[in-house]
């Protein structure tokens, strides 16, 4: 007798999910149902008109095998033409004092050490210039 009041106490370690299934399979029906009825939102857009000023062609600055450099003006013709490192702070300083928000590009060989090009973005940062890029060859 002792026996069987101990297993009457004991806790209920079950849980009954049959409830649960029901309330989630209603709350699918609803869902389904009601879907298809709702209107989908229509977002309206801004309008934004054409630039009256065209893009700014960049001014490329090429690191050849070799680590020389070479600089090449997109704006007056696409010439490349060496130059030294003082050569290109200067001329770079004189095109940023007549248009400051004119590109400069690097075009690297990829056998050139990752350091050259870090060195170039280096004296570009140093002439405070505001937008630079590499330059990619898509495959």
């Amino acid at each position: 007798m002792s026996s069987q009041r101990r297993a009457r106490h004991q806790p209920m370690s079950q849980i009954n999910v049959v409830p649960y299934i029901d309330v989630m399979l209603v709350l699918l029906v609803i869902f389904m149902i009601t879907a298809p009825m709702m209107n989908p939102g229509q977002i309206d857009l801004p309008s934004v008109g054409k630039s009256s000023a065209p893009p700014v062609a960049p001014i490329e600055v090429i690191i050849k095998k070799d680590t020389t450099l070479a600089l090449r003006d997109h704006s007056q013709g696409g010439r490349e033409y060496p130059v030294s490192r003082s050569e290109l702070s200067a001329l770079l300083k004189k095109k940023q004092s007549k248009n400051a928000d004119q590109p400069v590009v690097i075009s690297a060989d990829k056998n050139v050490r990752y350091e050259e090009v870090i060195n170039v973005m280096d004296m570009l940062q140093q002439q405070q210039i505001k937008k630079v890029g590499l330059f990619t060859k898509s495959r």
